[in-house]
């Protein structure tokens, strides 16, 4: 069985919802692009975080692709695409989401399927 804690995908999702999570501290946003940014990246930090514990878990990884592709269109629909810093965390913030949970996708499914570590 693959090891809790220590799948580097994770650890990425985990820094990226953190970044995504901490970014209107440093960045222009309007309430609703504050707001959109905070909720997501939490929750974006804390599937990663429930990833590492638990690594068989793999409709966590869909989870996670799916709060990537909402952060990617997050610009448009909550109508802060003209504020450019916010609309780049949120639009590269998404795609290293969603990269990040189709790469972990197979060390998932072999964890999930009780092959990960066998010869």
């Amino acid at each position: 069985m693959t090891k809790a804690w220590t799948r580097w995908q994770d650890w990425a999702e985990v820094v990226i919802g953190a970044l995504v999570l901490l970014s209107p501290l440093v960045v222009e946003t309007s309430n609703a692009a504050m707001w959109t940014m905070i909720v997501l990246g939490a929750l974006i930090a804390i599937d990663g975080l429930a990833s590492l514990a638990m690594p068989a878990m793999v409709y966590g990884e869909w989870f996670q692709m799916l709060l990537g592709a909402l952060l990617f269109i997050s610009p448009w629909v909550m109508g802060y695409s003209d504020l450019m810093a916010a609309s780049w965390v949120s639009w590269i913030g998404g795609v290293l989401t969603v990269a990040m949970g189709a790469m972990a996708m197979p060390a998932a499914n072999a964890a999930h399927s009780g092959l990960a570590g066998s010869h």
